[in-house]
């Protein structure tokens, strides 16, 4: 979602600087527009630089998009501190330090806009990706607050809910926990119905260019809603969320997975 977006909203003239823990990634981009610099949203300080170097080029940002994320697959009995804490950090306070390092740019200069790709799963909970959803709750939750907070300062602050799309995300950036996905795990029944189910839709979902359409939207238009959902499965689960009962979507979901 992250490379689609560059390259789209370069076609549409604006400057983009990629940010990626892993700039080899990007080292086939000829685009002059799109501009990649290594950056570790796990430390303030890589993030301040980086930056710090926009702002000494351009004097100015105007749009943040938050999309680093990965996803842990475990159970909640299995995972162990150090994949929580990970998931955490990468998902949720990356977000927050990144907000905290562009925020008093876009505050003296009375606008810009933030963008956080959360998930449809942002709003739906699902067995074995319980930090996952958590962690984009949590994004939801942030997005939430920040509208209140930037107000006074013409800052936007929105957030995009994608389905399942077609990425680099369930081949690079799942993360498995073993003892799950050991098939002598009480869990093996779950794993095996949904896992590959999962990674199935992920792989045959929507294109990733949908999403950078979507950016490009909420980006032109001043009174666009504070969220929006992108693909297939969001348009279906989000919707059906909100006109059933709590109990009512949950049979749902067990009945559509077979859980």
């Amino acid at each position: 979602m992250g490379r689609a977006t560059s390259e789209y909203l370069s076609e549409n003239n604006f400057i983009v600087y990629a940010l990626s823990r892993d700039i080899k990634k990007l080292s086939d981009i000829k685009d002059k527009n799109i501009i990649p610099l290594e950056v570790d949203i796990k430390s303030q300080k890589s993030i301040d630089s980086a930056v710090e170097l926009i702002i000494t080029r351009h004097k100015r940002i105007d749009i943040l998009i938050n999309n680093a994320g990965f996803g842990l697959v475990s159970t909640v009995e299995d995972m162990v501190e150090d994949e929580m804490l990970e998931q955490y950090n990468v998902n949720v306070f990356g977000t927050l330090r990144v907000c905290k390092s562009v925020i008093s740019i876009m505050r003296e200069n009375n606008s810009g806009t933030i963008i956080n790709i959360s998930s449809f799963l942002g709003k739906i909970g699902l067995p074995l990706l319980t930090l996952y959803n958590s962690s984009k709750y949590a994004v939801e939750g942030i997005t939430d607050s920040l509208r209140y907070e930037l107000k006074d300062f013409n800052i936007r602050v929105h957030s995009i809910l994608p389905g399942f799309f077609d990425t680099e995300f369930a081949r690079s950036n799942l993360v498995a926990n073993l003892q799950t996905f050991d098939k002598k795990s009480p869990y093996a029944k779950m794993v095996s119905n949904l896992a590959p189910v999962i990674v199935d839709q992920i792989n045959n979902g929507n294109d990733a260019v949908e999403v950078a359409k979507k950016i490009l939207e909420i980006i032109n238009d001043e009174n666009f809603v504070a969220r929006v959902t992108v693909g297939d499965k969001a348009k279906k689960f989000i919707p059906m969320k909100k006109e059933l009962s709590d109990e009512d979507f949950e049979r749902r979901v067990r009945e559509y997975y077979n859980l």
